[in-house]
């Protein structure tokens, strides 16, 4: 908030009009408001980030893990296909 002062000075000869000083002080504000805010909106926007990278890797492992699994899948089909064509052989003979 701005003060204000008034002074005002009479001189003892008649002939000089009165002299009004008027001085106004500003509060000058050492600008930690904004470098609060700026601070706070920095961190916020990093854990954003933070959290969308994290969901997306966690959804690569996701994906990772359902890979492993059909190819897991896919071996275990065929060594019952070689189990079965061998047992096969085997009667036939």
């Amino acid at each position: 908030m701005a003060e204000e002062y008034t002074t005002t000075e009479t001189t003892r000869e008649s002939t000089q009009a009165p002299h009004t000083t008027v001085i106004h002080e500003k509060s000058s504000s050492s600008g930690t408001g904004i470098i609060m805010a700026v601070i706070v909106l920095v961190a916020v926007i990093g854990g954003i980030y933070l959290f969308s990278q994290t969901s997306t890797s966690e959804a690569a492992k996701d994906n990772a893990i359902a890979n492993a699994a059909n190819s897991v899948g896919n071996a275990a089909e065929q060594v019952g296909d070689a189990a079965e064509n061998a047992a096969g052989n085997v009667a036939n003979r």
